[in-house]
């Protein structure tokens, strides 16, 4: 493979003759750097590209630059994009360009059907494949400062041209092994738009809550979706907004004024009696005014039934012998979440019954639940066995 020197794109004209070249080619590895310490929505600083001889590093602040021929190039049905860890990247492009790249492939869920283990880092992917090494000096970079040096520009471009040898290393496995249907499946949640919104009324999910009150409930539900609303708004980091462990701690003192909101840890007054301490109260307040009858309940008071955490248990020494008889990770053929689900209720509609997952897992699973089928050691592995009626 012939590659030029790596090329820094600062003009629209330089972007729009690189996409033209990419537009023809079979597949394109991309890659980002950006900022995101400050903001709530990433900041785009760098665009790495590289094709069959190209590799370009496209400077996403380069003063008049249009990357709408970068966005014609990702929405190109025919031609490939390849990624490593895409979902950070693709949620910068799905911003700037209104859509998710067409055609994608991510390497790091390719190698985990291919047996490299869950989240394999690309580091270790490129050494495992290619024996190349990545150089980390310039990791944590500020990309947003102008202007970069060569150093920079090397560091960025070195992440599309080894991942060129990854992909094709990692098709070809799979290829072998009929496998590249699988990817293809897991790209299709990839390519989902809604994978990548935040919706504000379920923010509060992400919290780890102690409260079967049901009223606090409808608090903190109430500021965790404000919070999500009002750091879009300012583009400032929720956590810099107000922290995660201090939504609870605001939702059971449930204040009604700017003078009680700044009696919260590391709420200031300033802060409280503001624009966003104001909205933040009227939130609350519109929480508490919500009657008895419309009060959410706890996923604790939700969820009555549960699972016996002993089959759960022997569910997933199934789930760890198959992925390993297979040679792929365990965590993509079924989540904690999925097994636990099973469990409780094998009729229920359930990822780990669909498509390559129920052939390799959850055939087996359902005959294990339905006791035709045991688990055994044998030598340093667990086997299958049939169960005689």
């Amino acid at each position: 493979m012939t590659v030029i020197d790596t090329n820094l794109i600062t003009t629209t004209a330089e972007l729009a003759a690189l996409c033209e070249r990419l537009g023809h080619e079979e597949f394109v590895t991309v890659d980002t750097e950006f900022m995101r310490e400050k903001t709530y929505y990433p900041e785009l600083c760098l665009v790495q590209l590289a094709g069959e001889e190209d590799v370009a590093v496209v400077d996403a602040q380069a003063k008049g630059i249009d990357l709408a021929p970068l966005g014609a190039l990702l929405a190109k049905p025919d031609v490939v994009k390849v990624f490593h860890a895409c979902r950070q990247d693709v949620e910068i492009f799905l911003l700037r360009f209104g859509a998710v790249p067409e055609n994608l492939f991510d390497t790091q869920v390719a190698a985990m059907v291919a047996g490299f283990g869950d989240q394999v880092g690309y580091d270790a992917l490129v050494s495992a494949l290619t024996g190349g090494h990545i150089d980390k000096a310039h990791r944590f970079s500020d990309w947003s400062a102008r202007p970069l040096t060569k150093a920079q520009v090397d560091y960025a471009a070195a992440d599309v041209t080894h991942l060129r040898a990854v992909y094709e290393k990692l098709t070809a496995r799979l290829r072998v092994d009929g496998r590249l249907d699988w990817v293809a499946q897991e790209m299709a949640a990839l390519a989902d738009p809604a994978s990548y919104r935040v919706e504000p009324e379920r923010a509060w999910e992400r919290l780890k809550l102690r409260t079967n009150n049901r009223r606090q409930l409808a608090i903190v539900q109430a500021i965790a979706a404000w919070r999500e609303r009002e750091a879009q708004r300012v583009n400032i980091p929720r956590q810099r907004l107000v922290r995660d462990e201090q939504v609870p701690e605001i939702a059971a003192l449930a204040p009604d004024n700017a003078e009680a909101l700044a009696k919260v840890r590391g709420i200031t007054a300033g802060f409280a009696q503001g624009k966003s301490g104001q909205s933040l109260l009227a939130a609350i307040a519109a929480a508490k005014a919500i009657s008895d009858e419309q009060l959410p309940r706890s996923e604790r008071q939700r969820d009555t039934a549960r699972a016996s955490p002993a089959l759960v248990a022997l569910l997933k020494v199934l789930l760890n012998a198959v992925a390993e008889q297979n040679n792929v990770a365990p965590r993509l053929v079924a989540s904690s979440e999925d097994v636990e689900a099973l469990a409780l209720d094998e009729t229920a509609e359930n990822p780990a019954l669909q498509g390559w997952r129920r052939e390799m897992f959850g055939e087996d699973a359902l005959r294990l639940i339905r006791g035709e089928i045991a688990l055994s050691a044998q030598g340093k592995k667990v086997k299958i066995v049939s169960v005689q009626e």
